[in-house]
Parts: structure tokens; sequence; C-alpha cells
């Protein structure tokens, strides 16, 4: 753990009441300018520390940080074997995860961010993730038995989690867009990419990593321009503990399905939150946008197109859009 995480654990410790530099320093043991050089790139990330002459620095008791204590409290008791580990700042959550699996991590493993310098999407894409106003989690699985088939179900199991679990801390209604984004009033508030590894020569199914990424709250300066228009947030306003009873609440919900694992009890949740169902659509396919109407989801999450020629194809991968 960095001299950063390190110090931010010690204010969410202390959360609301006043700790001196020097005590900072002797309790970790750091010297007082790497204590005061943990405070400032903290600040800059948006953590509301005040720091006042002869009384030290103050993290806000309102602050809504990510932490390991936070979650753990929200998490049912079936999910008390897993392991999150928190992070100011990495550069994909998906990549820590792969990085602990390729050393021996075992299943459980979670790995949270309040940022990343390098989120990944769906296809390549960067994931925009800004600190203090995002979750940025990945879930590490070792699954036995499953077809390849079944693993791409990883990411609709996410989606129907990650739904339940905002509309249960929210109140808001969550929408699906086929296959792995989540909406809230039109505007897209989570993104989901499930990565998978096989064995070079035994071809077996090593692990899964589950990333999400959620945004809680409208990020200090508003969303980039190239996304202005289609990004939102789960929360209008900040408040104490919400960011994590979120990931704790998507981490209860995706746990109780994948328990389930073969069986998909969450194909009525995923199904009936589509927000593309009886819509038309634009297909990216081999470079070509192609105008179709969605005619529904079949039991194994496949989309099923009508093209303006008439003919029907069931998507099993791939991209779409739709005008909100």
């Amino acid at each position: 753990m960095s001299t950063k995480d390190t110090v931010l654990a010690l204010f969410e410790k202390n959360k609301g009441f006043f700790i001196s530099g020097e005590r900072i320093a002797q309790e970790l043991d750091i010297s007082r300018t790497a204590v005061w050089k943990a405070v400032k790139k903290l600040q800059s990330e948006g953590y509301q520390i005040k720091a006042v002459t002869n009384r030290g620095y103050c993290l806000d008791k309102e602050s809504d940080v990510l932490t390991v204590r936070g979650i753990r409290s929200y998490l049912d008791d079936g999910c008390k074997e897993l392991r999150p580990e928190v992070f100011v700042r990495v550069d994909s959550t998906n990549t820590k995860c792969v990085e602990k699996a390729e050393a021996g991590e075992p299943e459980g493993y979670v790995a949270v961010a309040g940022s990343q310098s390098a989120g990944r999407g769906r296809r390549g894409k960067a994931f925009f993730s800004p600190a203090e106003s995002g979750i940025y989690m990945s879930i590490l699985l070792r699954p036995e038995g499953l077809t390849e088939n079944q693993v791409l179900h990883f990411t609709t199991m996410a989606a129907a989690a990650v739904s339940e679990a905002i509309e249960a801390v929210s109140d808001k209604k969550a929408d699906i867009k086929w296959v792995n984004d989540i909406f809230i009033n039109g505007k897209k508030v989570c993104g989901i990419l499930s990565e998978a590894s096989y064995g070079v020569l035994t071809g077996k199914l090593e692990y899964v990593i589950v990333g999400i990424g959620i945004n809680a709250y409208e990020p200090a300066g508003g969303f980039p321009e190239s996304i202005a228009e289609i990004a939102g947030c789960v929360f209008d306003e900040p408040a104490a503990g919400l960011k994590n009873r979120l990931a704790a609440e998507v981490l209860n919900r995706f746990m109780v399905y994948y328990r389930h694992l073969p069986d998909t009890p969450y194909s009525d949740e995923y199904i009936k939150r589509s927000m593309v169902t009886g819509k038309d659509v634009t297909v990216h396919k081999n470079k070509e946008k192609l105008k179709a109407h969605v005619l529904g989801i079949d039991e194994e999450f496949g989309l099923k197109v009508r093209y303006e020629d008439g003919s029907v194809e069931v998507l099993r991968s791939g991209e779409i859009s739709i005008r909100i």
C-alpha cells in the first residue's frame, strides 16, 4: 500500500476529527514531508481534507470515501469471504485483477479504486474514471465446469446485479442497454467489462474477471464534452457511505447469481430491464451500420433483431446504438 493510501486509511478511521501531522508521521513511521505530500495529493484528487494550523488535518465526516471497512460493513454474511482491496488510484482494476490472478490469487479478490488512469471499456475503448465521483471495481473468479457460452453470461449477470443494487440504494429505475450498459433516465451510469483466461496447453478456463464502472456522482467540472450528452450518474448529491453501500450491494447480488451457475436465475431480471426491446437500433457489424428493430432477448441473452430487408438474426455478441 502506498503512503497516500495508508494516510487515507488513517483519515477514514478518524473521519471528522483533526489529526496532527506529527501524530500521522509517528503512527505511519514516515516523515512530516511525506505526510504533507500525501495530503496534497489526496486533496488534488478531490478528498475533502481540511488543514488547520496547530490542529492538523481532518477528513470531512460527510466525505464519501471508498474503504475496505466501509464496503465490508454492508456485505451480507454470505459474502464475507470476499477480499476487497481499495486503492485511491490504479491504472485499471481489471489489470490489477489480472496481475493477481496470474500470481495465483484465489477466487474472491476484489480490486476497488476511487479513480483509474487507464480504465478500459469494451472493444478497447477508454472508460472515463475520474477521482471521487465513481466506483471502479473488478472481481476475480475461478469457476469450474462452465462451457464457453456460459462464460459469456458473466456480463449479463453483472448487469442484472448492478441494476438491482442501484434500485435498492437510490430508488431510481435502472435500464439495461444490451449487452453491458446500465442507464437511468436515458443516461449511461455504468459499463461492464468481463474478461476470461484459458490455459494455453489445457484450453481450460483459468479465471474470469468482471469489471464494473459506476458513475456514482457527476464529476467536478462535469463530464467531458465527448460523453456529456450520454453520461449520467446514480446519485444527485454526495452523502457519506453511499459508494461503499452501492459497491457492497452489487457484490451481494452478483455473488448470489454466481453461486447458482450454470443455472441463470437472473434472466428475468435482465430481460425485464431491457431498454431496447421493441425499439429501432443501429447494429454495428463488420464495419457496417445496419438499421434494425429489436424483437426481444432470448433465454441465452441473444438479441433478436429484424433488419430493414426483413431478415432476422440473433446477435450473440457485438455492439448496438440507440437514439434516446
